[in-house]
């Protein structure tokens, strides 16, 4: 099994995922590496807080119904990230008012805007409103940013609060860029922090549309706080294709699912 390095950490991590743990020797079969370069995969993990190196191999990094600080995040499955965010900027049409939710995917969709003339950007992701000023000062499209206010989380870089809530109150929303933890049949949208979620639920609620931005890694994963149930959801947006166990659910209604 022939994958760059990237991908089979990506794999490493699903595997860890899935299981909670991993061995050095099944890995080492699995992709056909030396077990030198195994080690070395999970040392960079590590490293990064996503994992724990044991004897013989690795278990999950426990987070306590947490997920790493955004920095960190930013590497994990980064080439799934980016296909989600270029394909998800087709979305955006000349005139939208957009909330974007806070997130490593949604910061890839942020670098992707441009060439969109007067759309209204509003957004609680200290990252994404950052690289949307530098867009403008650019000239690379045309519009206004808003940043909402509230308490700053300096780990994962948002905005959250009762005050951010009512400040989305204040707009009428065309479509909102959710993001995920986690997305099952069971319980829809997911996310780790409370905080988080409330804001991710005001933007659904006040949002004409909703679409949810997600790599495969969130498939059938379940997280601390609900956002949305699946049938609020018009439009997803996938580096993988629909998922064959989903198909014909009820609880799917009219969801769109676009595979980037």
């Amino acid at each position: 099994m022939s994958i760059l390095p990237e991908e089979r950490k990506n794999e490493i991590l699903k595997e860890l995922k899935k299981t909670g743990k991993v061995k050095v020797g099944k890995l080492v079969d699995q992709f056909q590496v030396s077990e030198e370069t195994i080690r070395r995969d999970l040392m960079i993990l590590e490293e990064k807080g996503l994992l724990k190196r044991v004897y013989g191999g690795a278990i999950r990094a426990v987070y306590q119904s947490d997920e790493p600080p955004f920095v960190q995040r930013t590497t994990v499955n980064q080439e799934a990230k980016v296909k989600v965010g270029k394909k998800a900027v087709e979305l955006i049409s000349d005139g939208d008012v957009l909330a974007i939710d806070v997130g490593t995917t949604m910061l890839e969709l942020a670098k992707q805007i441009e060439k969109k003339k007067e759309i209204t950007i509003i957004t609680n992701s200290l990252p994404v409103s950052s690289v949307l000023t530098e867009s403008l000062n650019q000239n690379m499209f045309t519009g206004q940013v808003l940043l909402l206010g509230g308490q700053i989380d300096p780990k994962h870089q948002s905005i959250s609060g009762s005050l951010t809530e009512q400040m989305l109150n204040q707009f009428n929303i065309k479509k909102a860029f959710i993001s995920a933890g986690g997305f099952s049949i069971q319980n829809g949208v997911s996310n780790y922090h409370l905080h988080e979620t409330l804001v991710s639920r005001k933007m659904v609620e006040v949002s004409k549309q909703v679409i949810l931005l997600t790599d495969s890694t969130k498939i059938g994963v379940d997280t601390f706080c609900k956002v949305a149930p699946l049938e609020k959801i018009d439009v997803v947006v996938c580096e993988q294709p629909f998922p064959e166990i989903w198909k014909g659910h009820p609880k799917l209604g009219k969801m769109n699912w676009i595979q980037a």
